[in-house]
């Protein structure tokens, strides 16, 4: 797997938009469905912010790394 995500861009999915996701899946009510959807989605910008890697910036030949 190619490092394709700057620091920058690591930096603002781990503490900017998955704390957002899960403060959002509490106040929809921690256990519905569009809950446990949010919580998927900050659990995926968490692993590719550890990993360095979009899997969806591949197809597109998008990179933010320099």
């Amino acid at each position: 797997m190619k490092v394709n995500m700057g620091s920058a861009d690591r930096k603002l999915r781990a503490f900017i938009v998955a704390p957002v996701l899960i403060v959002v899946g509490l106040l929809v009510g921690p256990a519905g469905w569009l809950a446990i959807v949010l919580y998927a989605l900050a659990a995926v910008m968490l692993g590719t912010a550890a990993v360095g890697s979009c899997p969806l910036y591949l197809p597109f030949g998008l990179r933010t790394r320099p």
